[in-house]
């Protein structure tokens, strides 16, 4: 195991390389750069991407070199387009960019903001709250009810119960989960009907003034609508894989020889079906988790007036604020990746059987 892990591990290098090559590679086609944003805001465009209206006249990516046109540059000296490709580094080549954003990167130097006057790593630090609180709480919820009932309904296979618990699962799986949120703010945070649940922020503001157990039913309180929110779909696929590997594992020969010697069900169920069972479903939980997390987020966190990563990533990319794109997917990736060895880590936990060095040979 030993091996296959170091194996595993040597593999993320080039494959972060990969990574940032390619995203590196395509922002220099993306017009609408930081430079051009800025050029925006000094003429009072206030956004960049009005000035690519009209087609052929637009300009070229701020990582295009400093002999071309900016869109909205007309007018402007050519000593201040100058300054501006020197502060944000465009006055060198990009290769030369690319190589010492990665020497950066090795020595964990990820820049700062272009646009907010604050490190890349402070700022994922300062987002990083909200969407642990939705990643981590939806994943724990999802888990804690799929894992149970897909065990209940394949106990009942083909009964009414495991008709009628299908059905609303499917239902729950198929509804958008901006359109449910919106559908809990209008009735439970004072939109037509109910003023229970707070609209925004994690805590309230008078919040270090709590008691502990105070400030513990505050965060649940504020966290209510938007855990429900990111939650609701995640039952489906849970629940359903659950009830099949319960199914699979019930039908087969050891289940039979161990009700035939006389033990009860449920010491046949969870004595001997769940470990085999749920090796797919509790292995997956980092991956599940890591998904929420970075996932799906955006929409949630807006409705709700939370300000996480999935808000930061959609700014950075409408502002073009380079360092925080790039160091973002630097961080995430390498996250990513390690949850990937993590999660085979949990195969072997929950099935010390298991051996991907003897399934690689």
């Amino acid at each position: 195991m030993g091996a296959y892990i170091l194996r595993r591990l040597a593999l993320i290098i080039p494959t972060l390389l990969g990574i940032m090559v390619i995203n590196f590679a395509l922002v220099q086609f993306v017009p609408g750069g930081p430079i051009e944003q800025v050029l925006a805001q000094v003429q009072g465009q206030g956004d960049v991407f009005e000035g690519f209206a009209g087609g052929g006249d637009a300009g070229v990516s701020a990582g295009a070199g400093s002999d071309s046109e900016y869109a909205g540059a007309r007018g402007l000296p050519p000593e201040f387009i100058a300054q501006l490709e020197k502060e944000f580094g465009f006055d060198k080549p990009p290769l030369e960019r690319f190589f010492t954003m990665l020497w950066n990167y090795m020595r964990l130097d990820f820049g700062e903001s272009y646009f907010r006057s604050i490190s890349v790593i402070d700022l994922v630090i300062e987002k990083m709250p909200v969407s642990i609180t939705l990643g981590l709480w939806s994943t724990l919820i999802a888990y804690a009810v799929s894992i149970p009932l897909g065990i209940r309904k394949a106990v009942k296979d083909g009964s009414p119960f495991d008709t009628w618990t299908s059905a609303m699962i499917i239902v729950a799986y198929a509804i958008p989960g901006f359109l449910f949120a919106i559908l809990l703010l209008v009735l439970f945070a004072g939109g037509s009907y109910f003023q229970i649940f707070p609209l925004r922020g994690l805590t309230s503001d008078n919040w270090e003034e709590l008691s502990l157990l105070g400030k513990v039913a505050d965060y649940f309180w504020h966290i209510a609508l938007p855990v429900t929110a990111s939650t609701i779909s995640a039952f489906a696929t849970l629940t359903l894989l659950t009830k099949n590997s319960f199914l699979d594992e019930i039908k087969k020969h050891y289940v039979m020889t161990a009700r035939a010697k006389g033990l009860s069900e449920k010491k046949v169920l969870y004595g001997h079906v769940f470990r085999n069972a749920m090796l797919i479903v509790i292995a997956g939980f980092p991956a599940v988790f890591i998904g929420v997390f970075f996932g799906g987020s955006l929409i949630i966190e807006t409705i709700f007036s939370l300000d996480g990563l999935g808000r930061l990533g959609f700014e950075a990319a409408v502002a073009r604020d380079y360092p925080v794109i790039f160091g973002t997917l630097f961080i995430f990736g390498l996250i990513g990746l390690v949850v990937g060895i993590l999660s085979d880590l949990m195969y072997v936990l929950v099935d010390p059987r298991i051996d991907f060095e003897k399934r690689e040979g």
